[in-house]
């Protein structure tokens, strides 16, 4: 069996080719694949292998400055998702080009709202504790859309995360009234679209904290409708987190563009 763990940390990184070589090193050492982002404002990585050695790399992790409170989602399959490692040296850890859509800009997170929370909520009518309507912003691309997302859920019509901003435009008025909850796959996306939203004036929007895959590990389905994309061999997984594909890969699975957690 084969442990899958995806995460995703903001923190200033003073030399990221140092760490995106202690990342590699270990990884290879401890016979991981899968793909690992450093920038300068933290770290973006899914990775995949025998359960003892992932974990050791994460816990090794964690002990460096700042990565103490690393948050990981887990999902086993029965075989490796991934072709090869890939570690690389980016801008973003996910590309948005809002550089101050950050917690190392503002200082803090955009408020969030924790899955058993919001299966509440959805499970009472779709309203939060204050009666108001909640609106389901589902952050990710189209394509992966089309596998499943939150019943009702706002969807926009575009191909990569930087495209975000102007798609939402037109719907602003209509959002004004609700609490607003953006979500993606892990959650870095869903965190960066609400520190923007906010900036930008909207103080109604929460993150789902540890996007989908947390809501799927701690509550389950409810109100989601479908798989969630995930960007490997596996293609999709259920609530349960059951992989819809469970084969060793045949080819290089191509992330969708701007879009890994």
């Amino acid at each position: 069996m084969i442990l899958n763990a995806a995460a995703y940390h903001f923190v200033e990184i003073a030399d990221p080719p140092a760490l995106a070589d202690w990342l590699r090193q270990r990884a290879v050492a401890a016979g991981l694949l899968g793909t690992v982002l450093v920038a300068g404002e933290g770290v973006n990585l899914f990775l995949a292998g025998a359960a003892p050695a992932l974990r050791e790399v994460l816990a090794q992790l964690r002990q460096r400055p700042g990565f103490d409170d690393l948050q990981v989602k887990y999902s086993h399959s029965r075989h490796q998702p991934f072709e090869r490692l890939k570690v690389k040296l980016k801008p973003e850890i996910i590309s948005f080009r809002h550089p101050q859509a950050t917690p190392l800009a503002t200082g803090q997170r955009a408020p969030t709202v924790d899955p058993p929370t919001l299966a509440r909520w959805l499970a009472q009518g779709g309203r939060d504790d204050a009666g108001r309507p909640v609106v389901m912003l589902d952050t990710r691309n189209a394509q992966e859309v089309e596998y499943g997302t939150f019943a009702g859920a706002l969807t926009l019509p575009i191909t990569r995360f930087t495209q975000l901003p102007d798609a939402l435009a037109p719907h602003r008025a209509a959002l004004e009234d609700a609490t607003v909850v953006s979500f993606c796959t892990g959650g870095i996306r869903c965190e960066k679209a609400a520190l923007w939203m906010q900036q930008q004036g909207m103080d109604n929007v929460l993150q789902l904290d540890g996007g989908i895959l947390g809501y799927f590990e701690q509550v389950g389905g409810l109100g989601y409708e479908g798989r969630c994309f995930v960007f490997d061999a596996r293609t999709a997984l259920d609530p349960q987190l059951q992989p819809l594909s469970d084969d060793a890969p045949a080819h290089e699975i191509l992330a969708c563009p701007g879009a890994t957690g």
